[in-house]
C-alpha cells in the first residue's frame, strides 16, 4: 500500500485526474446504484466554491495594497484582449450557426428559473452586485461585488504600515495553500462528478442533441485552437501553440472537470507563476478574468439563441445576428451572480429577436440537458484563456521593451 501511494504521488495531477475519470466511468456503467460515490464530487466542488470567494478577496486586496505608484501593469492590454476574445468567440458562433443551422425539440419550460428581463435589468443587476454588502457578496459568491470591495480595500490599505501589508500577504498565501490542499483531492472529486453525470443524465440523453453539441463544442475548439492563437501571434510575433497547449493542459483540463472558473483561479495563479509572469498583474487579471472573460459564454448564448431562431423560422440577417448575439454575450458578466450562469442570458438574447420568455426558457432547459459537456467545455475555454491573454500581454510588453532598447 505504501509503494502504491508513492507511485500515485509521482504521477502529475493531470494523470491522476485521467485515472479518476476512467474509474468514474467504469463505476457509473458497472454499479450505477452506488450513489454515495457521487458525494465525492459534491464535496470537492463544494469545498472549492466555499474557499474561492475568500481567495479572490485576499489575492486582489493584497495585490492592490502592495502596488507601488508608478509601477506599470498590463491591465489595459489584458482587458482589451478579454473583450476582443469574447467578441470574436460570439462572432464565430454566429457564423457557425448560419453555416450549420440547428433546430431544437423543445421540452417543457423549467418553472424554477428566472431570467433577466432585458439589457436594462442586466445592467441594473451588475450595478447592484458592485455595491453589494461585502459579507453577503462572499456568502453568495457574488464575484463582481467581491472584486469591487477588494479593489476599494486594497486602495485604502496602500498607505497602511508594512506590517499590515505583510499580514495581507500571509492571509493570501494561507488561503492559496488551502485551495492547493483541496485540489489534491481533484481525482476523487472528478471521479464522483463523472459518476453523477453519467448516472443522472445518461449517455443516451446527449445523443438526442448531438448536432447541437457538435456546433457548440466545435465553435469552442475553433476559438481555442485557431482564433486565440491568431490573437497571440499578432500580439507577440511568436509561435502561439506551445503557450496555447500549455494553458489548455494545465488550466483547461482542471476547469473542464470542476466546471467553475472561480474554483480554477488558484490553478491559473500557479500557472502564471510557472510562466514567470508579473505577479502584480496576474494577481488581479486572473480573478477579473474569471468574472468578465466570457468567450465560452458568448458561444453558448449565440448558438442556443440562433438555434431557437432557426426552430421558429424567424428571418434574421447575418449582421443583425452578430450585433444582437454579441450584445447579449458581453452582458453575461451582469449575470455572474445568478444561478445558471450563461444559460440564463439566453432569454435576454431571445427577447431581442422577439421570442417569448416561455419559449426562451425551454431553450434554457435544452441548455441544462447538454450542460454536462457544454458547461465543461465553456469553463475550460474561459479559464484557460484567462492565463493565455495575461501571458500574451506580458510577452508583448517584453517584446516592445526589447525593441525599444535596441
Amino acid at each position: 500500500m505504501k509503494n502504491l501511494f508513492k507511485r500515485w504521488n509521482r504521477l502529475s495531477l493531470v494523470q491522476q485526474i485521467v485515472i479518476g475519470l476512467i474509474i468514474g466511468i467504469i463505476l457509473a456503467l458497472a454499479v450505477p446504484a452506488a450513489k454515495p460515490v457521487a458525494l465525492l464530487g459534491t464535496l470537492f466542488v463544494g469545498a472549492l466554491k466555499a474557499i474561492a470567494p475568500l481567495l479572490v478577496l485576499f489575492l486582489v486586496m493584497s495585490a492592490i495594497a502592495q502596488h507601488r505608484s508608478g509601477q506599470k501593469t498590463n491591465m489595459k492590454a489584458i482587458i482589451l484582449l478579454y473583450l476582443l476574445g469574447t467578441f470574436l468567440a460570439g462572432f464565430i458562433a454566429v457564423i457557425a450557426s448560419f453555416l450549420f443551422p440547428v433546430t431544437l425539440s423543445l421540452p417543457a419550460s423549467p418553472e424554477d428559473l428566472t431570467a433577466p428581463g432585458g439589457v436594462a435589468e442586466v445592467l441594473k443587476t451588475l450595478l447592484l452586485n458592485i455595491v453589494d454588502n461585502p459579507v453577503h457578496a462572499i456568502a453568495e459568491a457574488n464575484y463582481i461585488g467581491i472584486l469591487s470591495w477588494a479593489l476599494l480595500l486594497g486602495l485604502a490599505l496602500k498607505k497602511a504600515p508594512d506590517s499590515t501589508k505583510t499580514m495581507l500577504v500571509n492571509f493570501s498565501d494561507a488561503v492559496s495553500d488551502i485551495v492547493r490542499w483541496v485540489i489534491r483531492f481533484a481525482p476523487l472529486g472528478i471521479l464522483g462528478l463523472v459518476f453523477a453525470s453519467i448516472t443522472e443524465s445518461g449517455l443516451s440523453s446527449l445523443l438526442n442533441y448531438g448536432k447541437l453539441l457538435v456546433v457548440l463544442i466545435g465553435c469552442m475548439l475553433f476559438v481555442a485552437l485557431v482564433v486565440n492563437p491568431i490573437i497571440v501571434f499578432i500580439a507577440t510575433r511568436m509561435n502561439p501553440y506551445p503557450l496555447v497547449f500549455q494553458c489548455i493542459r494545465e488550466s483547461g483540463i482542471t476547469a473542464f472537470f470542476t466546471r467553475s472558473s472561480a474554483a480554477n483561479i488558484p490553478v491559473n495563479m500557479r500557472l502564471c507563476d510557472k510562466l514567470g509572469l508579473d505577479k502584480d498583474t496576474y494577481s488581479v487579471s486572473i480573478p477579473l478574468g474569471a468574472t468578465i472573460n466570457m468567450g465560452g459564454a458568448a458561444v453558448t448564448i449565440s448558438v442556443l439563441t440562433l438555434a431557437a431562431v432557426h426552430t421558429l423560422n424567424i428571418p434574421v440577417d447575418l449582421p443583425t445576428a452578430v450585433i444582437l448575439s454579441v450584445l447579449a454575450a458581453v452582458c453575461a458578466c451582469g449575470a455572474s451572480g445568478v444561478a445558471g450562469g450563461s444559460l440564463l442570458l439566453i432569454p435576454l438574447a431571445c427577447s431581442l429577436f422577439g421570442i417569448s420568455n416561455d419559449v426562451a426558457m425551454t431553450v434554457v432547459g435544452v441548455g441544462f440537458i447538454v450542460g454536462v459537456l457544454q458547461d465543461s467545455f465553456e469553463t475550460a475555454l474561459n479559464s484557460s484563456t484567462d492565463v493565455l491573454f495575461t501571458a500574451t500581454a506580458d510577452y508583448r510588453k517584453r517584446r516592445l521593451e526589447q525593441t525599444t532598447n535596441k
